[in-house]
């Protein structure tokens, strides 16, 4: 879990990323889940929109897709969710708190 200082600057971080996929109405697919995991490895950050069409609200998709990706939720504001994962990838830049 995260202190409030460390949520806080996720939260900030991820302001200025684009979101890098979509949930609707067909709901999460082991497809989504596999780039998702394969994106958090890379970014540690990432930002998905649940579109209008989605039969769930986004803070269940939120739950959802963090415990099949074993990463967590850092925020959901309306219809984004935003997913943290520490990267065990060699070479890329970790989020710093």
């Amino acid at each position: 879990m995260f202190t409030s200082k460390q949520r806080s600057n996720l939260r900030s971080l991820a302001q200025t990323i684009e979101p890098i996929g979509q949930i609707g109405k067909g709901g999460i697919s082991d497809n989504m889940i596999e780039s998702f995991s394969q994106a958090l490895e890379s970014r540690e950050l990432i930002k998905i929109t649940v579109l209008n069409n989605s039969e769930e609200e986004a803070k269940w998709v939120a739950t959802d897709l963090a415990e099949a990706l074993n990463a967590e939720v850092v925020c959901t504001i309306g219809h984004k969710v935003v997913l943290y994962r520490r990267s065990n990838k060699k070479g890329i830049k970790h989020v710093e708190f």
